[in-house]
């Protein structure tokens, strides 16, 4: 039997070579926004993901290429190249690369010795889909299809999507998007004055009963995590979250807001990327709501300009207000949902000690995750591909939904669990 510590190292890392770091690369994983890549020609970027080094660019073409940052020759960084004529020049001597990483010109050397056709750089498909670019990491044979996750089908004007730097091990980030029962402490102040959040009927029954009750069972491509608490006439009011593996959340919607959720992808073994992204169903996002998420409310966050790292952040505190903590106005003193979660799991440090926490009954959401994926890590290396990959795992919604106290809320809420074109959201 694996110690505590060793779970934790197997599920934490992710680099090159390793059990989950493998488990990862079997999934199309959010890479950039597509705003990051905005015309062809325009600047690479520096991508790292899984702890390795990448640059990604779009070309003459407008295809798209995700290839090792750093050039064949004598290791310049490619982030430094020009974006020209349908590849990327190293500006120290000239070696040119297509997206797929094939060198087509070393100027020193005859054309006709054939010598840049020996030179390939690693290399990774990038595709575009409802704002994200998405990278698959793993051996090309077993590449699934597309993402089809309901915010990345839906019109441009029914969506946004955000991401912001976290300085801490996906996992411990991750962990708080699957954990219910915070909402009732720590956002407490915010779900009356959200604008993402304010107004609906469900945000009373989170702040009237604080001693929620979990019920987790597994779907095909991860987890159902069912929190429930009470509601009127002895009815049970749920909140159903998806976990789809390896590191998707769709967090249950309120009222008519958006529904959201998020992704935490490793860049390395001590920080990641939290993807957030709202959508509608059955609408287009009001300005309104947009400007909101680009303000950095709900579950988005206000970043310092020009970067993807949040103006509150670890060095400044997170502009902790203690006055307003003691009044009661932010119950952790710190403004705004998505930064209130990251300022708890960054201080938990990079990588948590799992072996000194001690955990109660509304953590079974993550005890069953942290299960899934050291199982789908193990199984993997058998051959066993892992949940989560196939589209009808993935065309799944959250629901919120208010149900009498002898029903099974999987099978009750079995059709409000599916994504369907146009149909609204299971909302309380």
């Amino acid at each position: 039997m694996a110690t505590k510590q060793e779970q934790n190292e197997l599920l934490t890392r992710t680099g090159p070579g390793t059990a989950m770091g493998e488990l990862f690369r079997r999934y199309w994983l959010p890479a950039l926004l597509s705003e990051e890549l905005p015309e062809p020609d325009c600047a690479p970027v520096r991508v790292q993901l899984l702890s390795e080094r990448l640059l990604a660019f779009r070309d003459s073409s407008g295809r798209l290429g995700l290839v090792d940052e750093f050039c064949a020759h004598r290791g310049v960084s490619l982030w430094f190249g020009r974006n020209e004529e349908d590849g990327l020049r190293c500006p120290y001597h000239g070696w040119k690369y297509d997206v797929t990483g094939q060198c087509v010109d070393v100027p020193s050397e005859p054309v006709e010795n054939g010598y840049a056709a020996r030179i390939k750089l690693k290399s990774y498909p990038l595709i575009e889909r409802g704002g994200v670019l998405w990278t698959y990491m793993g051996p090309p044979e077993l590449q699934p299809e597309p993402p089809e996750f309901e915010f990345c089908t839906v019109a441009p004007e029914r969506s946004y999507v955000s991401k912001r730097f976290q300085d801490c091990n996906y996992l411990q980030a991750m962990e708080g998007g699957i954990d219910s029962s915070h909402v009732s402490f720590l956002h407490s102040g915010a779900l009356n004055h959200d604008p993402l959040f304010k107004g609906a009927k469900g945000n009373q029954y989170n702040l009237g009963d604080y001693k929620v009750k979990f019920e987790v069972v597994e779907s095909k491509g991860g987890l159902l995590i069912g929190a429930r608490r009470n509601a009127e006439n002895g009815n049970y009011y749920w909140r159903i979250t998806q976990w789809v593996m390896p590191c998707f959340t769709a967090i249950p919607p309120r009222g008519d807001h958006p529904i959201h959720g998020h992704f935490w992808i490793p860049i390395d073994e001590e920080t990641c990327w939290a993807w957030s992204y709202d959508y509608h169903p059955t609408r287009a996002l009001t300005p309104e709501e947009r400007k909101a998420m680009e303000d950095g409310k709900g579950i988005h966050v206000k970043l310092i300009p020009g970067t993807y790292i949040p103006a509150q952040n670890k060095d400044n505190d997170y502009l902790m207000d203690r006055a307003a903590q003691k009044a009661g106005v932010t119950y952790s003193g710190i403004e705004g949902i998505g930064i209130q979660d990251a300022s708890l799991q960054e201080s938990m440090g990079a990588i948590v000690d799992r072996s000194k926490e001690n955990l109660v009954a509304t953590d079974s959401g993550i005890i069953m995750a942290r299960h899934r994926l050291r199982k789908a890590a193990m199984e993997l290396q058998k051959g066993v591909q892992p949940p989560g990959r196939d589209l009808d795992e993935q065309r799944v919604r959250s629901a919120s939904i208010v149900l009498p106290p002898d029903a099974v809320f999987k099978e009750a809420a079995k059709e409000a669990l599916i994504a369907k074109p146009d149909v609204p959201a299971a909302s309380v």
